[in-house]
């Protein structure tokens, strides 16, 4: 049985996950593992969804062009789970309690809670909704040209699958409202999706095939996209036009972060020569589009991710180094050399690291499929996790729930560990 100290709510409930559920035991990492979940999603291509009162009378009131816009992009194939619709909007039940509280420590997951395996392919991302309401939804992107939404607290079930590429999607983010997800892919195209209607909203093709997206931390209909191209794009989702272009002497963005505020961002590139890597963290002011600083990184390493703490002024960056280096969000954006976080695997692939939501910890994926847990202040290793046989691409903690962490693979899995 599960026993979390002082969570009295959400024992109750994965105990009744328990009693719902067989676990079978996985030799290969020693945890408990429940079945693969197996939602029944009906395929309404060719149909047209239904459109709720809200969404038509939001649809009516926006320029021609954004209505022109929608109706030449209905044919993105959605399938929508039978349960999806009511699923979408629901606040779980396991969520309620934390809503009105503080964040509380985070402790390290050791249970397996789900599960799911429904990509065919690589999963790129992995991204909790925003909305603290509807955040037992997470979005996810994969290398098998799709988008989908889980309930990754309830029930573990794919919600909704979205189609809209015709190549693999290489970056997806929710919106700031949690009703949009704005995707990018290998096939050179940007889509904004209404989530419970499967419409694109807004939908652009690019000169360059896409790997990293964000959207500005204040200004909600705004976002950054890049790719491979010497270019960073933002956007204006109002007008369905290009802000500004920011042009670097480099052949691809690997990740791009926006500081505090939003004045200012940085994106990961892969400039690097044989004695140092000079352009491979390139720092931008966000209003005039000029280069701060290309000087910040020096080490011969290409940083495939970039996360900034929650509380304090450092972000940190990923490298192929097999480590990450800790900076000052600050000008002129200095190294910590005294804390350096090493013993995971990078070896080529993205994998991405992140802070618990109250900054103690640093997590990090691991191309041997283990998830390394930091302790922040003193980069020591606390404890890896066996998460999966293929290359561990990702792991984030729950911005809600404490210590429940979602892991994705190479192999296009899914879990969610408690």
């Amino acid at each position: 049985m599960l026993v979390y100290s002082g969570h009295a709510a959400l024992s109750v409930a994965y105990k009744n996950y328990e009693q719902a559920s067989s676990f079978s035991t996985n030799s290969g990492n020693g945890v408990s593992q429940k079945r693969t979940h197996k939602d029944n999603t009906t395929t309404m291509k060719g149909i047209r969804p239904y459109i709720p009162k809200r969404l038509r009378q939001e649809n009516s009131s926006k320029p021609e062009k954004e209505e022109s816009d929608q109706r030449g992009s209905s044919d993105c194939d959605v399938k929508f789970s039978v349960s999806g619709e009511q699923t979408l909007r629901k606040t779980s039940e396991l969520i309620k309690p934390y809503l009105g509280s503080k964040y509380k420590v985070t402790e390290i997951p050791k249970s397996l809670i789900f599960y799911m395996s429904k990509h065919s392919g690589p999963v790129n991302e992995i991204q909790w909704c925003p909305v603290r309401e509807q955040s037992h939804m997470l979005l996810s992107a994969s290398m098998d040209k799709t988008v989908k939404v889980w309930d990754a607290v309830d029930t573990g079930c794919c919600l909704k699958t979205y189609s809209c590429h015709a190549c693999a999607v290489r970056a997806a983010q929710w919106s700031s409202c949690g009703r949009r997800i704005l995707s990018g892919g290998f096939d050179s195209m940007l889509h904004l999706t209404d989530v419970e209607t499967g419409i694109q909203v807004f939908s652009s093709k690019t000169e360059f095939r896409i790997s990293a997206l964000k959207f500005h931390p204040t200004e909600s209909n705004v976002f950054i996209c890049g790719g491979f191209s010497p270019e960073v794009k933002a956007w204006d989702l109002r007008t369905s036009k290009v802000l500004r272009v920011y042009k670097a002497a480099v052949q691809q963005t690997l990740d791009i972060l926006f500081l505090p505020e939003g004045r200012e961002f940085l994106t990961s590139t892969d400039a690097v020569s044989r004695d140092s890597a000079d352009r491979t963290i390139v720092a931008w002011d966000f209003q005039s589009a000029a280069k701060i600083s290309n000087q910040i990184f020096h080490e011969r390493y290409t940083c495939p991710s970039l996360t900034l703490h929650p509380k304090e002024s450092v972000f940190v960056a990923q490298t192929n180094g097999n480590y990450m280096a800790l900076f000052s969000a600050q000008r002129p954006y200095r190294i910590n050399k005294k804390k350096r976080y090493e013993g995971h695997k990078v070896e080529g692939f993205a994998v991405g690291c992140e802070f618990s939501p109250d900054g103690t910890l640093l997590v990090t994926g691991s191309s041997d499929g283990k998830v390394f847990f930091y302790n922040y202040h003193t980069s020591r290793i606390i404890r890896t996790l066996s998460a999966h046989k293929e290359a561990c691409v990702s792991a984030i903690f729950h911005p809600v729930l404490p210590s429940l962490l979602a892991t994705c693979d190479w192999a296009g899995e899914i879990k969610i560990w408690q």
